[in-house]
């Protein structure tokens, strides 16, 4: 029983041992942890990649390991000054979320390590968003169409970077600024072309309300002259009713017609101071020759 745990004892000294030497990176067992990648190295060439937690084998001594991250890297590039498709030159900052996707290709690519590949990565979007800004105004990259220029500069750089083993996964712009000196010179140009645009708005709205004066000019006369068209026809339709009505009382009692209209007439041109002279004989007066008041009582 003393032996078999003295076994197990030396077997547990063992493992630490070589986990030690492992953690030190000068024995056979390699340690990857969450988060690295690890490639190792015979004589300087790859004989394994590591990407994922675990243990692994190598010779020691004479072969080596070199560790990359797996997480996502930030880079923040310096600014620069870029010419826009407007002729202006804002200066543009940006920085570029990446990772190592592809251990083999970025050590191949970079055996000197991190600032070789960051270096390589800076030229890579620099010269895309020098690309992508230089097809864009100032006003489109600052404001509407800030989003489709840095995903077409996230796109570009992502296709250029993947033979090197490099994801990119965003690249932003920082922020976008004017160089100094030409602030007032491009506000000043920035208000005359709103205030020409200010001229084109009021022009048009002028023009649109002389015409919506004259269709509203042109709506009122039509309805106008409809409505002294229905009157017309309405009062000649009156007119006609009236004689037929007339006509009408005339055959069923002419002599009480002809009196009625004998006083209507009398009610039309005689008033409270008329002043009539006629001689005596004018049938204007028939009526009243005729008419004899009967005595007081």
């Amino acid at each position: 029983m003393r032996r078999i745990v003295f076994g197990l004892l030396v077997i547990s000294a063992i493992f630490a041992a070589l986990v030690w030497a492992g953690e030190v990176g000068v024995g056979p067992v390699v340690i990857t942890r969450e988060g690295e990648q690890k490639i190792v190295l015979l004589f300087g060439s790859p004989v394994s990649v590591q990407t994922e937690p675990g243990l692994s084998l190598r010779v020691p001594f004479v072969s080596n390991v070199v560790s990359f991250d797996r997480r996502f890297l930030y880079f923040n590039s310096e600014p620069q000054q870029m010419q826009t498709r407007d002729a202006e030159r804002p200066v543009v900052d940006h920085y570029v979320v990446w990772r190592i996707a592809d251990p083999l290709k970025f050590f191949a690519s970079f055996p000197s390590g991190m600032s070789q590949a960051e270096a390589q990565i800076d030229r890579v979007t620099r010269s895309d968003l020098r690309e992508v800004v230089g097809t864009k105004t100032l006003a489109e990259v600052v404001t509407t169409e800030r989003e489709q220029v840095m995903r077409a500069i996230t796109d570009k750089s992502a296709a250029s970077l993947a033979e090197f083993g490099i994801e990119v996964r965003d690249v932003r712009i920082n922020r976008t600024e004017l160089p100094p000196g030409t602030e007032e010179n491009v506000y000043a140009r920035m208000r005359s072309q709103r205030e020409q645009l200010a001229r084109k708005y009021r022009a048009e709205g002028e023009q649109e309300g002389r015409r919506i004066r004259a269709e509203a000019d042109r709506d009122a006369r039509v309805t106008v002259a409809d409505a002294q068209r229905d009157a017309d026809v309405l009062r000649g339709e009156g007119e006609a009713e009236s004689a037929r009505i007339y006509a009408e009382a005339h055959a069923i009692a002419p002599e009480f017609y002809g009196f009625v209209r004998r006083l209507d007439a009398y009610k039309k041109t005689i008033g409270a101071q008329t002043t009539l002279v006629v001689p005596p004989s004018n049938d204007f007066f028939e009526l009243l020759e005729s008419f004899t008041p009967k005595a007081a009582p």
